[in-house]
């Protein structure tokens, strides 16, 4: 691995262990806290607000993927060189599973502490709010494709310069506030296999879903905006690599 992958490696580390830290972190330890917890608003925020420091922290670096489903989104669109997106995803996950570790070493140490779902993403008997399959899947399409149309429109020539960022990170958070609910929000395969792998069972058994029905959103989201943004140029900003 030459030397400028692997700085973008280690800034897509970075980055996906500060959300899976960050976001499951609010979720795990702050969600319910006795008499005053943050609830589903504060979760949300905590999930757009990991991905917005972080954006301006590593995006200059790496393009500020941290996630999966937007390497893959961004590599349809052809914004994402081929030779980055396996050690992206790899990075990804890493991040991921090391956040997740950390935090249930965190959770763990309280005395009266019960593990539960651990933030983990579910359908079904696992769903917050009890949705199926095919809800599930419908909702964590469709908020990707929407969150991947966001990073590409708004770092696409003709867009506000230095400022993508903020759209992104406040999309996150309204994916979070639709969609908590649901699947208790992946739209990221990276931060849904992390808590999984904590929380075990049938949580690790329904991760396959939340691998596939991001990545179709997202390329399919890359496609399209391809197509719709292309005639114009691509401006390259965060969230943005060389091809």
């Amino acid at each position: 691995m030459d030397r400028d992958t692997l700085r973008r490696c280690i800034a897509e580390f970075f980055g996906t262990f500060w959300l899976t830290f960050g976001g499951c972190g609010a979720a795990v330890l702050s969600a319910a806290f006795p008499d005053l917890g943050i609830g589903f608003l504060g979760v949300a925020f905590a999930f757009g607000l990991t991905v917005l420091t972080m954006a301006y922290a590593v995006g200059h670096i790496s393009g500020g993927h941290f996630n999966p489903a937007v390497t893959l989104g961004l590599w349809s669109a052809g914004r994402c060189a081929n030779k980055h997106v396996l050690p992206y995803i790899v990075a990804q996950v890493a991040g991921a599973i090391v956040g997740a570790g950390f935090l249930y070493m965190i959770a763990s140490g309280r005395a009266d502490w019960v593990p539960g779902g651990f933030a983990a993403n579910g359908y079904g008997a696992l769903s917050p709010g009890r949705f199926s399959l095919t809800a599930g899947f419908l909702t964590e399409f469709l908020a990707t494709f929407f969150f991947l149309f966001i990073i590409i429109g708004t770092t696409s020539k003709g867009a506000a310069t230095g400022f993508a960022g903020i759209p992104i990170g406040f999309a996150l958070v309204l994916i979070h506030l639709i969609s908590i609910p649901v699947t208790n929000t992946s739209v990221n395969p990276a931060r849904s296999t992390g808590p999984a792998l904590f929380a075990g069972g049938d949580y690790v058994v329904q991760l396959w879903m939340f691998w596939l029905a991001p990545i179709l959103g997202a390329m399919v989201a890359g496609a399209f905006a391809k197509w719709l943004y292309e005639p114009a140029g691509i401006l390259d900003t965060i969230v943005v690599e060389e091809r």
